[in-house]
């Protein structure tokens, strides 16, 4: 109950923040694709939650969430198969925009420094190899492949406009993507009532600008994917 709660809490953030950027967009909004945005995250929070628990769990004896990590990836990377997505349109390729590369290694690196400084503030306790395993793949293959594949696919066409600003054209549609990563962080449901932590939201959301602006530029996940993962590892070796 409380997951759905959550998530009916999350999609009316989601609907609600949506609809006044959409009265902002007069001519360069689309209801219908934030309805199938709102859409993509249910069922990427039904699959993380075995079908709010329906779904028999067969790993039990796990200490991390793999059954729901792939459910959620295989929902994606089934959605990305319909014509209306489409693979490269999504951003789930291995080829890299022209000339990108060179301009991404910058920002790159600056993620990695972020990265290491937050490893450094906050280090950890000793990791087990189960632990390691999942840092180093199912966070950064799920959670990319998601927020900065179909889910800013579908916002990016429901909010048309666009401003050049760091070498790469922003919409709405890429903030709320941001918004909707640090959300599925920082704001939950519990003991009756929704509970929000703002540093988690500031934690999530600055490396999800710049996981965005990566995509943006290289059109491309491939890079997210690795550095996420490198993000959420390096905390382990702290």
């Amino acid at each position: 109950m409380d997951s759905i709660m959550a998530t009916l809490g999350g999609g009316a953030i989601l609907l609600l923040a949506g609809g006044a950027l959409g009265l902002l967009s007069r001519g360069r909004f689309s209801l219908r694709w934030l309805l199938v945005a709102l859409t993509l995250a249910v069922v990427n929070d039904a699959m993380l939650t075995n079908g709010y628990g329906v779904i028999p769990d067969l790993l039990p004896q796990s200490a991390w969430n793999w059954q729901g990590k792939i459910l959620a990836l295989a929902a994606t990377l089934i959605i990305v198969s319909l014509p209306a997505f489409g693979w490269r349109r999504s951003g789930l390729t291995l080829v890299q925009a022209a000339g990108s590369q060179k301009s991404a290694l910058p920002v790159a690196l600056v993620y990695i420094a972020f990265f290491a400084g937050l490893a450094v503030a906050f280090p950890s306790s000793p990791a087990t190899a189960e632990t390691i395993a999942f840092q180093l793949t199912m966070p950064g293959l799920e959670e990319e492949a998601f927020y900065r594949g179909t889910l800013l696919f579908a916002l990016d066409r429901a909010f048309l406009g666009r401003w050049r600003f760091l070498g790469v054209d922003w919409g709405w549609g890429a903030l709320l993507s941001c918004v909707m990563f640090g959300l599925a962080h920082a704001f939950g449901f519990s003991d009756g009532q929704f509970s929000f932590d703002p540093l988690t939201m500031m934690l999530t959301g600055v490396p999800s600008v710049i996981g965005v602006w990566l995509v943006l530029r290289t059109r491309s996940v491939l890079l997210p994917v690795v550095l996420h993962n490198f993000g959420n590892a390096i905390t382990l070796l702290f």
